[in-house]
């Protein structure tokens, strides 16, 4: 069983930070780290022109590009569902740990990044059970799991690496 652990919140909360800091913490303590984003919005990691573009437009459903630095596989749903998270978490190689981000109704442990600016304010901790710690840019001490400041990295890594198991696998 792959070890998951998910940061999640509203648009504009501060999650797609928390997660490049929380994954670099995480490599520098020399983790093996892989990560799943989910969008709500159509997105293209490929950019008109591109050869792979035009696999895509020709109609392939699955297109690779790789190179001696990299590589990325593409996969086109055209008529079928969104896969599930665990659908692609099968897909990935084995690590330490997956951190995701978003996937707000997802089963897998969480903490919810808060901000101000967020697009909205509504809290998923409380409601969700799933929320096992808030990490925050304003005081708050309205609930009964763990509180974090937002930019306090190593604390919500140490945290993360206790939840998830890693402490122990440390030791």
């Amino acid at each position: 069983m792959q070890r998951v652990f998910g940061i999640t919140g509203w648009k504009n909360s501060g999650k797609t930070g928390l997660t490049v800091r929380v994954v670099e913490e995480l490599t520098k303590r020399g983790w093996r780290i892989s990560t799943i984003k989910h969008a709500h919005h159509a997105f293209d990691i490929d950019h008109e022109g591109t050869d792979s573009f035009r696999h895509r437009e020709a109609g392939a459903t699955e297109v690779a590009i790789v190179s001696s630095n990299r590589w990325a596989l593409m996969h086109e749903l055209r008529t079928e569902e969104e896969p599930n998270m665990d659908t692609v978490l099968a897909r990935l190689e084995p690590c330490d740990l997956v951190i995701i981000e978003g996937y707000k109704r997802e089963g897998h442990p969480k903490i919810e990044a808060r901000r101000r600016e967020a697009h909205s304010r509504e809290p998923l901790a409380g409601v969700d059970s799933t929320v096992v710690a808030i990490a925050t840019d304003e005081p708050d001490d309205s609930a009964d799991i763990p509180i974090f400041d937002l930019n306090d990295t190593n604390a919500i890594t140490d945290f993360i690496e206790v939840q998830t198991g890693l402490a122990e696998v440390k030791k």
